[in-house]
C-alpha cells in the first residue's frame, strides 16, 4: 500500500482566490515543501462544504475544523500586504498551533518564514476582513 501524501494547507484571503498572486504563491509554496500536496480551500468542494455547514449550524468555518485541516500536517498562511491577518486565516494558523503542527507565514511577495506563535499579529474583526475583501455590493476588491 502506498504511503498517503502529506498535506500542507494554505490560508490566504478570499480576494487572493483566482488571482495570479494566488497561483503564484501555490507554485512557491510548492517548490518549497516538494513532499507535500498543497491544500488550497479555493476548490469547489470547500466551497460545497462550507456552504453546507453554514446553513446546518450557521458556522461554514466548522467545516474546515472539523473536515479540512485535520488532514494536513500544517499550514502556509498569507496575511494583507500590510502584515494585518483576516480573521479566518488567523483562526486557522491558531488552530495548527494549538494541535502542535507547524506554521509559517507567507508574503505576498512569496517569502516563507516559520511562526512559533501568534502573539504580535495584527488580526482584524470579521468585519473588517469583509471590508477588505468586499465592497458595499458584495464585489471582491483587489487584494
Amino acid at each position: 500500500m502506498l504511503p498517503q501524501p502529506v498535506r500542507l494547507y494554505f490560508g490566504h484571503p478570499v480576494n487572493v482566490f483566482n488571482t495570479p498572486l494566488e497561483a503564484d504563491l501555490v507554485q512557491r509554496i510548492s517548490r518549497a515543501f516538494p513532499l507535500h500536496l498543497i491544500e488550497n480551500p479555493n476548490q469547489p468542494l470547500h466551497e460545497e462544504g462550507y456552504q453546507r455547514l453554514k446553513s446546518a449550524c450557521g458556522n461554514g468555518m466548522k467545516y474546515y475544523y472539523e473536515h479540512v485541516l485535520p488532514t494536513c500536517v500544517g499550514g502556509v498562511f498569507l496575511p494583507f500586504r500590510d502584515g494585518a491577518w483576516s480573521m479566518g486565516t488567523y483562526s486557522e494558523a491558531t488552530w495548527f498551533l494549538s494541535h502542535h503542527l507547524s506554521v509559517w507565514r507567507v508574503s505576498w511577495d512569496g517569502v516563507i518564514m516559520p511562526l512559533c506563535d501568534l502573539k504580535d499579529q495584527r488580526v482584524l474583526s470579521i468585519e473588517e476582513t469583509r471590508s477588505r475583501v468586499r465592497d458595499a455590493d458584495g464585489a471582491t476588491l483587489p487584494f
